[in-house]
């Protein structure tokens, strides 16, 4: 097989991007490789055939950070890749979130995207550039796509505004990490986590993304004139205009049914409705084969009836559960739900349920995070479990799933930036959100339920965070803002994005739009309801939980935090750790050795015991000072005087001469081996001996 390479490229934000195709995985639809930096990645789309049997678009996307790329092998026993990481799922989210929506209305063969790292510099990261690469090679694939998409990450550093940030640039510095894709028409996907930023800097930020979108769009479009191929023969699904407008016949019936209260008293009416429809257009039809077609078909039309119809009521100034468009569905907060567990609340908002926990762990509990990146720590994670008696049924029970991840990375990042610093409170933090019903915001009730968990458990969290999630429905001129949306707005509208933040600013945005562009005036508006609505949300939130708990639970493991003389480290380990084995059995508890600037950690269950090992650790390292009096103990007795334990393994000499006030012949005449004596330090020479007095301390008494 031969074909022509080609490759373009152009400056974005000070760096050149590069994409060339027809070098590699050449019999795909569509490949290419992108590189920005020192950093590279491969992606590649392919198209099944035909299937007659689907009435779903099978998409699937795949992007693997692989450990060759930054120059690693695999940790763990069997060293090759394994599951997805957290990022990588993340990632791929991203991708079909964007492209999902723009393949063409009808478009039902099985299409492949799979991206890989295949260079990283530590200076770019690849996820951004795997977006921009899965974009590119569906743009040249002659595959039935709406639009050319790019992608762009945007940080806010020192105030400013910059795209596709080094990674030192998306560190500390900066209040906003920020993803986003779109077209030349607006934006479709946005993802992002930020540091309280007001509504109008999430906008600019928006803004300045779309811009430098519009130029990896015009990079991509001249590649698709260079390299595209011809669009793919594919035909649209027959469409039964009579069968719809007999379908629509049942529309009074269907509104009639969707203004029933309770979510499953709505679905079952619908389905009463459903299964008339179904009936009636079926009747007479004997053939098994041909039955089956058109209940098929009924049933597709049906489904197009329900969305058209909600989208309908909505616009008519309703909802089908009767709230007005900016009206938050009622809160009930019980925390404390479970008892023992260090941190918990029930959290119910309409007929969205999450039981969320708070377990406050120790150092040994952080997780590790080891891929393309380096290696680091996390203290606080947060887990979101979706089980299907959450919405009353049954299925396939497996781990988490690419929803789950996201959902629970969207609520993590939406309260990490209120964490209290790791020096101000040492404990690893794990919150797990299990919805126990579900109909909409179940990511934005674990942002809020987790929230309140954590101030259950005690941690000093610096300002209190809400979620809630918008939709949108928009027909011409008409447009409804909806707050705290349902399962079904969320199907069936044109936007949903879900905005977490506290009483400050925005902490967390997550965008997924279906129409073609979004003005700033439209999304002003839209994020300003969601600012009052994030504000009611935490004045009940308030009234439920103040303030966080000025004390741990009596259940969770008691820390304390030492400093020690950096050169007393070795002293505390001991020869092959045996005085720190020895302190962690007699005190029952765990003595981490933090840095090698001398902070230790000390944790365990029995508070008592945890300070009375601190107060042994702090004796066992002091430098003893002239003057200094202790109460110690008789270790050895010569004839020139008594060696006493003046600190736990500190000895010092007090002499015969100081034992007492007049002449002493025989030390064993005042002290017996193992005898409590008070003492002063009198003397500490360049070697740390030291000389003690106890006719110092008789003197003085």
């Amino acid at each position: 097989m031969t074909s022509k390479h080609i490759r373009v490229e152009r400056e974005i934000a000070g760096q050149t991007l590069s994409i060339e195709t027809g070098q590699v995985a050449r019999q795909a639809h569509g490949s290419v490789i992108v590189t920005y930096g020192g950093s590279m990645i491969f992606a590649a789309v392919t198209c099944g055939g035909a299937r007659d049997d689907l009435d779903f678009f099978p998409l699937t996307v795949d992007y693997r950070e692989k450990t060759e790329a930054a120059g690693k092998i695999p940790g763990g026993f069997f060293k090759r890749e394994g599951r997805p990481t957290t990022k990588e799922v993340l990632t791929m989210r991203m991708i079909d979130r964007s492209i999902r929506p723009m393949f063409s209305d009808g478009f039902r063969q099985e299409v492949q995207v799979m991206t890989h790292a295949l260079c990283y510099d530590e200076v770019n990261n690849t996820d951004v550039l795997a977006m921009i690469g899965a974009f590119a090679a569906l743009r040249i694939s002659g595959m039935p796509f709406d639009a050319t998409l790019g992608a762009m990450r945007v940080s806010q550093v020192d105030g400013e505004l910059v795209g596709l940030p080094t990674e030192e640039q998306r560190g500390d510095a900066s209040r906003l990490d920020l993803m986003v894709s779109g077209h030349k028409d607006g934006i479709c996907m946005v993802e992002s986590s930020a540091q309280e930023l007001s509504e109008d800097d999430m906008i600019d930020a928006l803004e300045f993304g779309h811009e430098r979108i519009l130029e990896i769009v015009s990079l991509l479009d001249e590649l698709g004139d260079k390299a595209g191929k011809p669009e793919i023969e594919w035909s649209r699904p027959d469409t039964d205009d009579s069968l719809a407008d007999a379908v629509s016949a049942y529309g009074d019936d269907l509104r009639q049914a969707m203004a029933t209260d309770g979510k499953h008293e709505r679905y079952a009416a619908m389905d009463v409705v459903k299964k008339n429809c179904v009936e009636a257009l079926t009747n007479g039809v004997t053939d098994e084969k041909d039955l089956y077609k058109r209940t098929k078909a009924v049933k597709n039309a049906f489904r197009d009836l329900v969305g058209s119809t909600e989208r309908a009521i909505i616009l008519d100034g309703k909802r089908i559960d009767g709230r007005a468009y900016d009206e938050i569905r009622e809160i009930t907060i019980v925390p404390d739900f479970i008892p023992r567990q260090h941190g918990s609340v029930l959290f119910t908002r309409g007929e969205t349920q999450a039981l969320v926990s708070t377990t406050l762990g120790t150092p040994d509990d952080e997780q590790i995070i080891d891929g393309i990146d380096k290696e680091y720590r996390k203290n606080f994670y947060l887990h979101y479990n979706f089980p299907p008696y959450s919405v009353g049924e049954t299925r396939r029970i497996m781990g988490p799933g690419r929803r789950e991840i996201g959902h629970g990375m969207l609520a993590e990042r939406s309260l990490t930036p209120v964490l209290p610093a790791k020096d101000q409170f040492p404990y690893t933090i794990r919150v797990v959100s299990d919805i126990t019903e579900s109909n909409g915001s179940s990511s934005m009730a674990s942002v809020c339920g987790g929230c309140i968990s954590m101030m259950c458990a005690g941690v000093p969290l610096s300002q209190p965070i809400a979620g809630i999630a918008m939709g949108l429905v928009q027909e011409g001129d008409q447009t409804a803002i909806l707050s705290d949306i349902l399962g079904s707005e969320d199907h069936h509208g044109d936007m949903d994005f879900k905005v977490a933040g506290s009483g400050i600013g925005i902490t967390a945005l997550q965008m997924d739009i279906k129409i073609k562009g979004v003005s700033r005036e439209l999304l002003q508006q839209a994020l300003g309801q969601a600012n009052a609505g994030r504000r009611h949300i935490l004045k009940i939130m308030l009234d439920a939980v103040s303030q966080p708990r000025a004390e741990t639970s009596e259940h969770a493991p008691k820390m304390s935090t030492v400093m020690i003389p950096s050169e007393k480290i070795g002293f505390l380990i001991g020869p092959g750790g045996k005085n720190i084995k020895a302190m962690q059995a007699d005190y029952e508890c765990r003595i981490s050795i933090v840095d090698d600037s001398g902070r230790v950690q000390i944790y365990g269950t029995n508070g008592a015991k945890v300070r009375a090992c601190e107060d042994a650790i702090k004796g066992m390292c002091e430098t003893p000072e002239i003057g200094s009096r202790y109460n110690g103990t008789v270790k050895a007795i010569k004839d020139f005087g008594a060696f006493i334990e003046i600190l736990p393994g500190v000895e010092g000499l007090c002499h015969i001469s100081e034992l007492a006030e007049g002449f002493v012949e025989r030390v064993d005449e005042v002290v017996k081996m193992g005898d409590a004596i008070d003492v002063k330090v009198i003397a500490v020479d360049d070697r740390g001996k030291v000389k003690l007095s106890h006719k110092a301390v008789l003197q003085e008494a």
